[in-house]
């Protein structure tokens, strides 16, 4: 691979071993960074490393439960041991499994378990990877940390309240390390991302569903993964060296309006008005 902006930096991503977090590995690869691409799933994380090392680039497949300290510390070392540092954090990981969302309700029906779940692998484990990241980073007076949040941070829903809970918390964690240790060099964002799915999401999401999605975004289409990690690799590198301590939202403009559109639409078409 070419040196991009990311020559000699050393990154983690957690929950990298597909989807968004594997999109995010192989953009940041490509941009010069050796990657460790971290998943629960060990199998997932390697096909990812694989084939980023098929393409040229330097990568290193990790299996950790993020949630459980003594992986995380483990996991921190291993990535030390084999490339000498760390510079940038990705926290992507997070528990939506379609069992875990259906645990996941409205507060009177919420399942407890589900609840903890969502705290401990969320928020619990994105405070622990940078618990000890940040401790590599510390050393060389430089570092990134990007903590992955979403549109139900900050906007109340009809379910997934755990989910919702923990997201909103990242938006604060990552003030708080951009509060604590920037001026040791260290940055931290929030990273607030719609909805980008795979392909084979597409496939897997009711299509009047994705069209009302789509219908309430102000950009002609959903977003992708690789646009995504455009915005991480932004995140991770100097081109961003004056923004910390803030949240940057990369979701087609869906959480700036009234998600109103469809049903404007349907009334210009009863009553035959122009002009959407």
């Amino acid at each position: 691979m070419n040196k991009g902006k990311l020559d000699g930096r050393v990154a983690i991503l957690t929950g990298a071993g597909g989807g968004l977090g594997a999109e995010a590995a192989r953009v940041l690869a490509a941009h010069g960074a050796r990657v460790a691409v971290v998943d629960i799933d060990g199998e997932a994380a390697r096909r990812v490393a694989a084939g980023i090392e098929a393409q040229g680039g330097q990568a290193l497949a990790l299996q950790c439960d993020i949630s459980s300290e003594p992986e995380v510390s483990a996991m921190v070392e291993a990535v030390v041991a084999r490339f000498g540092r760390v510079d940038v954090l990705h926290n992507n990981a997070a528990i939506l499994s379609v069992e875990q969302r259906r645990r996941d309700r409205d507060v009177v029906n919420m399942d407890v378990e589900a609840w903890d779940r969502a705290m401990a692998v969320n928020l619990r484990g994105a405070m622990l990877c940078s618990k000890y990241a940040i401790r590599e980073m510390l050393k060389h007076g430089r570092g990134s940390v990007i903590f992955v949040t979403s549109g139900l941070g900050v906007q109340g829903d009809l379910s997934l309240t755990a989910y919702a809970a923990s997201k909103a918390a990242l938006i604060m964690l990552a003030r708080s390390v951009a509060a604590q240790y920037g001026k040791q060099g260290i940055r931290s964002n929030a990273l607030q991302i719609g909805l980008a799915p795979a392909e084979n999401a597409h496939e897997s999401m009711p299509a009047p569903l994705l069209e009302i999605l789509r219908e309430n975004h102000l950009t002609p289409e959903l977003g992708t993964p690789r646009q995504i990690a455009d915005v991480v690799a932004f995140l991770a590198s100097d081109e961003s060296a004056f923004v910390t301590g803030t949240t940057l939202v990369a979701d087609g403009g869906f959480g700036s309006h009234t998600p109103s559109l469809v049903a404007m639409k349907a009334l210009f078409a009863q009553t035959g008005a122009k002009g959407m």
